[in-house]
């Protein structure tokens, strides 16, 4: 377990944000990464997609690494943020771009009249 400990603390810190999702951000294979991928592509953030069903030994490392039991886990530089439901609600609340803005993510999402 600890080799794949140290590939996701690698992917982790070497990516600016990372989902550790079902499926890959072209073909979700869950409704929880899904809404992620959707909140994330919405706000044209740039990020990497991990497929945890490519293996066993992933799908449980990433739990045991997150200390978070639920897919998809989101991670932004190094930091854990959450899975579905948490970051839907900084979403809905604006709170998600200001976080995304703070941590130095630059969306390329369309601009919006406010």
């Amino acid at each position: 377990m600890a080799g794949i400990i140290e590939w996701i603390d690698n992917e982790v810190k070497t990516n600016d944000v990372v989902v550790f999702m079902k499926g890959t951000p072209d073909f979700p294979q869950c409704g929880f990464s899904g809404q992620v991928v959707q909140i994330l592509n919405y706000l044209g953030v740039p990020y990497k997609g991990v497929n945890v069903l490519s293996s066993d030994e992933l799908r449980s490392g990433i739990k045991e690494y997150g200390g978070w039991p639920t897919i998809p886990q989101v991670y932004v530089k190094g930091e854990f943020v959450g899975g579905c439901d948490i970051l839907r609600e900084m979403f809905q609340a604006g709170e998600l771009q200001d976080f995304m803005g703070d941590k130095g993510i630059a969306l390329n999402a369309p601009a919006t009249a406010s």
